[in-house]
């Protein structure tokens, strides 16, 4: 039995042109701002814009350097107020940043000057507060005539009192002016070279968001990936339960997913977009709300699941393959990019669209469908590459320990994999290379051997550790590290194009 066509009105091949046009072909935005109209705010992420949320966690691509970037840019402060007062952001709302990818020695001071206040005995916890107070301080005030960090610090410790009168001050100025002062702080793995040091430098920045919790209007706000939050070595300070017992987790469930892609495809800016929402308003019920950023007109889908779902299976079908049992698009999708936690990123998820947006319009320019599933397979697995490639990013001891296991078929017993280890000599090849000083955030359990480098693999969602000890691997990355599992997508093989 064939997958049935969708009904809707639109051209495939107009669509399929409208989708490779709206999606990003650069998946991170390094810090960049985003585009206004391409701003999409999920329910479950209102809590974390919000002033009060000091901690903001989540995996790679989940967005927490979307929102620092976003948040400094005053229309999307403007959207974010119109899409949910609730949030409490707005136009008036200051926002300054404390530390961030963009490199900016004038802003606050980078891994090189940190390193350097590190081995001279600074305490983490002065480091940031100086940050702050240099970013709270008006024009004139004596710190600003301290040109170098050094300096700063050394005042910011001689005057405590003018400290203290200086943000009571400042608090007092933005309680009248009804709005907040944030310092937003992000990409804290770029503040050191090795996990003690980022562990200290995440700990002195949590103390300082807590002492900064009793003002009315003055917050620091952290974006932190869940792996820098290891409660035993960042938390051992007095009340620290108040600050990460109250942080806010970045997750994406699939009706936010499917959200985010009509964002991008409703605003694309031409008679295409326009055509689309009108049909999916006519054919599935789709509603869309519009709202105006300074000159901008934005439309952002307002569509129950089941209502998102249909419009979905009229974009890539009804199937993954000629009959049901291959699963359905909507849900297969999203499955098959969740890590071993179940979350999957925003960002693996435009990826794959684009890329099997490409591939339908390379190999099957005629299908009555914009994407195709095989297509749509082929997109997994480039989402599956990129995600390895950021992991290397991150992580190079993840990608020697997983070299190795190259065809290994998973679920597996753990001593095979530790078998393709020793043979490698994998974890003597990393402590050799953290001896050479080449291995940056090296794995924090490889003393513990093997099942330490399977626990930082777990960490980090890679492994899954079954209920029999076997191991299996998320398909997201299955795929790009090249191993294979009966009845799965086929894995990436070297020299492929992923």
């Amino acid at each position: 039995m064939n997958a049935p066509n969708a009904a809707a009105t639109w051209d495939p091949q107009v669509l399929r042109d409208l989708l490779i046009g709206a999606l990003p072909t650069e998946t991170s935005g390094h810090g960049a701002a985003p585009e206004p109209r391409f701003v999409y705010l999920p329910a479950s992420h209102v809590k974390a814009v919000h002033p009060n949320a000091m901690v903001v966690a989540g995996m790679r691509g989940a967005g927490k350097s979307f929102w620092w970037a976003a948040l400094q840019e005053r229309l999307v402060r403007s959207m974010v107020a119109q899409f949910n007062p609730h949030a409490e952001v707005s136009e008036q709302t200051r926002v300054a940043v404390g530390f961030g990818e963009r490199p900016g020695l004038k802003e606050y001071p980078d891994r090189d000057t940190l390193g350097d206040m590190l081995r001279k005995g600074t305490e983490p916890r002065l480091i940031w507060r100086t940050v702050v107070v240099h970013k709270l301080a008006p024009d004139g005030h004596p710190i600003h005539s301290q040109h170098h960090w050094e300096e700063r610090l050394a005042w910011v410790e001689a005057n405590p009192e003018p400290v203290g009168h200086l943000l009571d001050q400042q608090d007092r100025k933005w309680e009248q002016n009804q709005t907040w002062f944030l310092v937003l702080f992000d990409a804290l793995d770029r503040s050191a070279n090795n996990w003690k040091d980022m562990n200290r430098l995440v700990r002195g920045l949590l103390q300082v968001a807590l002492e900064f919790r009793p003002y009315k209007r003055l917050r620091v706000k952290c974006f932190l990936r869940t792996d820098q939050i290891d409660e035993s070595r960042v938390a051992d300070f007095t009340d620290a339960s108040k600050v990460l017992g109250a942080k806010i987790e970045l997750s994406w469930p699939g009706p936010d997913l499917y959200g985010l892609l009509w964002q991008y495809i409703a605003n694309v800016g031409d008679h295409r977009a326009k055509d689309f929402r009108e049909a999916a308003q006519a054919e599935y019920l789709a509603k869309w709300s519009m709202l105006r950023a300074g000159e901008l007109q934005v439309w952002r889908s307002d569509m129950p699941n089941d209502v998102q779902r249909e419009l979905f299976h009229a974009v890539a079908g009804m199937w993954m393959g000629r009959d049901h049992r291959r699963g359905f698009p909507y849900t297969w999708i999203p499955g098959h990019l969740a890590d071993a936690d179940g979350r999957t990123s925003p960002r693996s998820f435009l990826a794959a669209l684009r890329a099997a947006a490409e591939d339908t319009r390379q190999r099957y320019p005629d299908h009555s469908t914009v994407l195709h599933y095989e297509s749509i397979k082929r997109g997994v697995q480039r989402a599956s590459g990129i995600r390895v490639l950021e992991l290397k990013e991150d992580y190079p001891w993840v990608d020697l320990l997983m070299k190795p296991l190259e065809g290994l078929v998973v679920p597996c017993a753990f001593e095979e994999v530790v078998e393709r280890w020793e043979r490698e000599q994998v974890l003597q090849n990393i402590r050799m290379r953290i001896e050479a000083q080449e291995e940056r955030l090296p794995p924090a359990h490889l003393e513990e051997g093997p099942h330490g480098a399977r626990k930082d693999l777990e960490e980090l969602g890679i492994f899954v550790r079954m209920r029999d000890d076997r191991v299996n691997i998320p398909d997201v990355l299955r795929v790009g590290y090249g191993l294979g599992r009966r009845g799965g997508i086929k894995p990436i093989r070297k020299g492929e194009d992923s």
